[in-house]
């Protein structure tokens, strides 16, 4: 059994960022037209008008304030208001591939390493945009990797899921080090008509090198001291769209074709079952919830983080305990709480412990205990 460290992260932002502001004014100008053109159904109570959304409200709801997206004219075009993605031949890196590298070239020049060097390859993310050939063994060819790849699913709980698959291969002798990437497009999977959801999401990627300690060399070391990971079904998050819609047809344009949510049940039962799980897996590591200096949490609402550290703490955290990313990304699924940890990691000194943690739909919530080496 081999010690496991993580020696290197990476991030994949796009060129383009929407603000709540451009964002709201495309949805209002959608709302407009759509009541307007359907003003007499409305009157006579067929049809239920589409209100207007206010930056004010989605800051309140959710802390965001701007959002980077792979297409911004497709988004904030009120008669298309979904990205602009054209598809790729098959002789061509897909964009998920492309983002997947462009993130783990950083991840790798952090930990020191190359391809060579690298044994297995996981893209773990919410949405892939094929069923086969894995994304993964696309991102092992085009970085050169020898060994073995494979995608994972467990919406936005699929990065820390992907850490411990990562983690027990190394541990186990069956690779020296794992690329593990979080390429989200959610964008593509989003209802921009949607007031209670328009504004959650942003498309992003991340990258994690995951290696034997007694090969590591970088300075950017954290010892992975225990993951812990837990699912319950519930349809409080769901997406439906797949491959079988296409033998439904009548049923293709329904609305949870896409990304839909019962927020206010997410909100009352997740919190407690994240701190719960937190808390857990830190009595039962032989941690003080108090000597956790940092907690980078899944960077889905800003309400939602505060409520979990709070409850863990026993008081509201401080912006370097619990460190936000979502005012700027929005949520980006899997890559939120890596986000988190990329960009606010190095200020921390050596013997350090920090908790990384992911939930989402499943419900699935995983847990990662790190020590800065």
């Amino acid at each position: 059994m081999h010690n496991v460290v993580i020696s290197g992260t990476g991030l994949y932002t796009p060129a383009h960022s929407i603000s709540n502001d451009e964002l709201v004014e495309s949805f209002n100008a959608c709302a407009r037209r759509f009541n307007a053109e359907n003003a007499a159904a409305i009157e006579a109570g067929d049809v239920q008008p589409m209100p207007e959304s206010s930056s004010a409200f989605i800051e309140k709801a959710s802390g965001i304030k701007s959002r980077f997206v792979t297409d911004k004219a497709g988004i904030l075009d009120p008669e298309r208001m979904v990205p602009r993605i054209p598809e790729r031949s098959n002789d061509e890196w897909s964009i998920l591939c492309e983002m997947s590298v462009k993130a783990a070239e950083e991840a790798l020049a952090r930990a020191g390493k190359t391809a060579a060097d690298i044994d297995g390859v996981i893209v773990a993310c919410s949405n892939l945009q094929r069923a086969y050939p894995a994304v993964a063994i696309e991102v092992q060819a085009a970085l050169g990797i020898k060994g073995f790849g494979f995608d994972m699913n467990v919406a936005c709980s699929s990065a820390t899921f992907g850490i411990q698959n990562a983690a027990n291969a190394v541990r186990l002798g069956q690779a020296r080090a794992v690329l593990m990437v979080n390429p989200e497009i959610c964008t593509g999977h989003m209802n921009f008509r949607d007031r209670d959801s328009h504004f959650i999401f942003g498309d992003a990627c991340t990258a994690v090198i995951i290696e034997r300690a007694d090969l590591a060399t970088s300075e950017h070391q954290w010892e992975v001291v225990s993951t812990k990971l837990v699912t319950e079904f519930s349809n409080n998050i769901r997406n439906n769209f797949g491959f079988l819609n296409r033998t439904a047809e009548e049923h293709m344009g329904d609305p949870d074709k896409l990304f839909v949510q019962e927020g206010r049940k997410v909100f009352k039962e997740v919190c407690p079952m994240v701190a719960e799980l937190i808390g857990a897996h830190l009595q039962e590591s032989g941690i003080e919830v108090e000597s956790v200096k940092r907690f980078w949490l899944h960077q889905a609402n800003l309400n939602m983080n505060l409520l979990i550290v709070r409850k863990l703490l026993g008081r509201d955290a401080t912006p370097e305990e619990a460190p936000v990313i979502l005012d700027t990304y929005a949520n980006t699924s899997s890559a939120g709480s890596v986000i988190a940890f990329h960009k606010h990691q190095d200020d921390l000194p050596a013997g350090s412990l920090g908790v990384l943690s992911s939930f989402g739909a499943g419900y699935s919530i995983g847990s990662v205990i790190l020590r800065k080496r």
